[in-house]
């Protein structure tokens, strides 16, 4: 069983920085990502990594600003976020899955496992 539990988070003003991780645990997935939901929004894709062919997608919204990253030794998962706005405030969720049919990574009903989430709040 694939289990994701996630840290970091909180509230930043706008033009501040996070760090989200994501600690990885049980049979090796080749897909990872980074999704998020606001308040009554549908939950959208941020940034998503294709290990095996090391390859990497980003919302338009967040392209330039934010970075999604692995440490294989740690095996865990990170989304560093610079340049926060306050429409990136939402319940954020890191997401792995083994098997991916799409071209693009960020559709979020293609990926099986799903991290707790955690709140990213940011303040005008």
């Amino acid at each position: 069983q694939v289990e994701l539990v996630q840290s970091g988070g909180g509230s930043v003003q706008a033009g501040g920085s996070l760090r989200l991780s994501c600690a990885l645990s049980g049979p090796r997935t080749d897909y990872l990502g980074w999704f998020r939901q606001a308040p009554g929004k549908e939950r959208a894709g941020v940034a998503a990594i294709d290990i095996a062919d090391n390859y990497i997608d980003y919302a338009t919204s967040v392209k330039g600003r934010f970075t999604i990253s692995q440490d294989n030794a740690k095996n865990t998962l990170y989304l560093q976020m610079t340049s926060l706005k306050p429409d990136d405030t939402a319940m954020y969720y890191c997401a792995a899955t083994r098997y991916y049919p799409y071209p693009r990574l960020l559709i979020p009903n293609a990926w099986s496992y799903w991290g707790q989430g955690t709140q990213v709040t940011v303040s005008s």
